[in-house]
């Protein structure tokens, strides 16, 4: 078959029903409703027939189902409609022998009772009722209300002490309370929901006794008093419950003891973490979504009621509790959050106000913090972060608190701490002694710094304890220093020349010499030609040339580079140096060992040199020297290959063609040099000829 869609016959049906054929048809076919026949009675023996038909339809109906209870009820009622009460006792006596533990059926008789102001027969009723069905509340309460209602107060005290003897559930202690209370009787209404209380401790019954306090017996006191019992004497699982602080602050609130509801809220946000959804409390079981739905209740009444009634240290408090619970989620998370931590303590350090416990709260989230130490005692990685939590702990003891011993006593624990045999971090044992310095404790200093170049031995830390040493003016603890520096990093051009440099400021000129050749000969330098060139400003400054000629002619041995040439040069061309016409030798020197080697763009940064050399101090002639020299650059072509020598494609460079090179690409330049004329005459050409066009149109 097609999965075409079909189109449906719209048209009207051939037979139309209306609404009118629908309610005519109903109308038609609805059963008549038979009504009972009316019984008319003339006389007495009439009525007695009447009777007799109606038991026997009764009678007939219990003995086809005995245990159906309507039965029963409808025969009394009929006893009872016709003034037969003995009659109508004696159906629910012969009743309660089917079903005597039917609550249902003795209501009935008792309301039986009732109805045609039997008192005493009622009351015997229900005094069976209760005694057989103790546990049914509504019996009770039929009993309490029919004494009460006639007018027996002793006797509705006594139904209601007999039954809660019972214990019975808290509707029926609040009932007793408002039966004293409506009586007038507040003392002992109290009296009674005390026992409620202590029968049942828990918050339910707690909250009910204090809202009955409040509002019916309009006791603010012992209101204020139970709500304060509930935090105190009920057990944990019960006192720490969103509502019983909410209705407490609410309470509070409305009597107008804003101070007290505030610290209310305070108190449940502590307790309970208000605000930190996701945070469990303590020694606290696991909170249920109820409860949970509850204290964010709780927490939202706490921020409407600083809104309203709280200035703005009270708004920064709740903006701040948001922010801690924000932190503590995310610290709980991911402990080794060395960020997440830096950004709590940091929080706590600016809102931070003079106090005790304002300080134990950042040195708690400070201890916090360390105690999460990298799982890895191999990767330094790991500790990079963290290392930083322990100087920002000393540094607020020392900053904010002004505790210069405490603040030592975390960097020893710190150093204590790091694996010193597998890494360490120079800026802890720096931090320490600097600290003792302040400390005014320089033994110590000195001790640690020492101690540090024998566990860690970093530059860093040399330099610093060099420069502490040169401050206090111990020239010869720094040439101990520097001594001990160079044996472990004898490859270090800047030590070697800060030492060179200190011998220099003391004025021992020899010993800085010496330095100096001890360190250019060594096998292997980071930075030689840093070395050097201080070397060689060195010899400069104290006027020594032919040091300073030797100095080059040693340095290029070890290397041609054209930066040392020229450096050669432009010291020749000085006043220590031996002239003009010396310098131009050098700068000759430099030019032909470069051509010899083929180095074609060192070349030309000679030459640039030596143009500017010869401008600043030569004539002419010798400029136009040097400016024959200069090489004439050229756009060339080659093919770019990969490693494996496999042909990229075509790269266009520049070449350097010097006028006193060979003849060998002088062909080549030839044909470019043709080639360049033939386009210049080619554009004049057509520049000229675009001339006469324009004139052309013109006329």
């Amino acid at each position: 078959m097609s999965n075409q869609a079909r189109v449906k016959n719209r048209a009207p049906a051939p037979i139309q029903i209306s609404a009118e054929q629908i309610l005519r048809e109903a109308a038609e076919r609805q059963e008549q409703h038979i009504i009972d026949p009316v019984v008319k009675i003339h006389d007495a023996e009439e009525y007695q027939s009447h009777l007799r038909d109606r038991r026997k339809h009764f009678e007939d109906n219990i003995r086809y189902r005995r245990e159906h209870i309507g039965n029963w009820v409808k025969y009394a009622r009929f006893e009872e409609e016709n003034r037969e009460f003995e009659r109508a006792r004696s159906v629910f006596e012969r009743a309660l022998e089917v079903e005597v533990r039917n609550p249902e059926l003795w209501l009935r008789y008792a309301e039986l009772e009732m109805r045609n102001e039997f008192i005493n027969r009622a009351r015997n009723v229900l005094d069976r009722a209760v005694q057989l069905l103790p546990r049914v509340d509504f019996l009770w309460y039929k009993y309490v209300y029919m004494e009460e209602m006639v007018g027996d107060v002793p006797k509705c005290r006594a139904v209601f002490d007999r039954w809660m003897d019972w214990m019975p559930d808290d509707n029926a202690w609040m009932s007793y309370a408002r039966f004293e209370g409506r009586c007038g009787h507040w003392d002992q209404a109290k009296e009674i929901m005390k026992r409620y209380a202590n029968a049942y401790p828990s918050s339910k019954s707690f909250m009910r006794f204090a809202k009955w306090a409040e509002y019916e017996a309009k006791d603010v006191d012992l209101a204020r008093t139970v709500y304060e019992s509930a935090l105190v004497e009920l057990e944990p699982e019960e006192s720490r419950q969103a509502r019983v602080f909410g209705r407490f602050a609410a309470f509070e609130e409305r009597q107008g003891e804003y101070e007290r509801a505030r610290v209310i809220y305070k108190h449940a946000t502590k307790l309970l973490h208000l605000g930190q959804e996701g945070t469990q409390p303590p020694g606290e079981e696991e909170v249920s979504k109820w409860e949970q739905e509850k204290r964010n209740e709780l927490y939202k009444a706490y921020i409407s009621f600083e809104k309203k009634r709280g200035d703005k240290a009270g708004i920064e408090d709740i903006v701040i509790t948001s922010q801690r619970a924000e932190y503590e989620k995310r610290v709980k998370a991911d402990p080794q959050d060395y960020d997440a931590w830096f950004e709590y303590a940091k929080m706590e350090e600016e809102n931070e106000i003079e106090g005790v416990d304002n300080a134990s709260k950042v040195r708690e989230v400070y201890e916090r913090a360390i105690a999460n130490v990298p799982p890895s005692m191999e990767e330094k990685q790991l500790w990079k972060r963290y290392i930083y939590l322990w100087i920002y702990y000393a540094l607020y003891e020392e900053l904010q608190q002004h505790d210069l011993d405490r603040a030592s006593k975390i960097y020893d624990a710190c150093i204590d701490l790091i694996p010193h045999s597998k890494f360490s971090f120079s800026k802890i044992w720096i931090n320490a002694a600097k600290l003792h310095i302040r400390r005014k404790d320089l033994v110590s200093a000195r001790k640690l710094l020492g101690k540090a170049i024998g566990l860690c031995g970093k530059e860093r830390i040399f330099t610093e304890y060099i420069a502490l040493e040169l401050a206090l003016g111990e020239v010869d603890r720094c040439r101990a220093l520097y001594t001990n520096y160079l044996k472990q990093m004898p490859h270090n051009c800047r030590a070697w020349s800060k030492y060179a440099d200190l011998e220099k400021s003391v004025g021992e000129t020899e010993r800085c010499r010496a330095i100096f050749e001890l360190a250019v000969s060594q096998s292997a330098l980071d930075m030689p030609e840093m070395l050097w060139k201080n070397y060689i400003d060195f010899e400069i400054e104290e006027g020594e040339g032919d040091n300073v000629r030797a100095l080059f002619e040693r340095l290029l041995e070890k290397t041609g580079h054209v930066k040392v040439w020229i450096s050669f040069a432009q010291f020749e061309g000085t006043e220590v140096g031996k002239g003009v016409a010396t310098a131009r030798d050098t700068f000759q020197r430099a030019h032909d060992q470069m051509k010899e080697a083929g180095l074609k763009e060192e070349r030309v940064l000679l030459l640039d040199a030596w143009r500017v050399f010869e401008k600043a101090k030569g004539d002419a002639e010798s400029l136009a020297k040097v400016d024959a020299m200069l090489p004439r650059r050229v756009k060339r072509k080659r093919m770019r290959t990969d490693e494996n020598g496999a042909e990229l494609g075509w790269e266009e460079y520049f070449d350097y063609h010097f006028p006193d090179d060979g003849d060998s690409n002088a062909g080549n330049l030839k044909i470019l040099e043709m080639a360049a004329k033939w386009k210049q005459a080619q554009q004049a050409q057509d520049s000229s000829s675009s001339s006469e066009d324009e004139s052309d149109d013109e006329d």
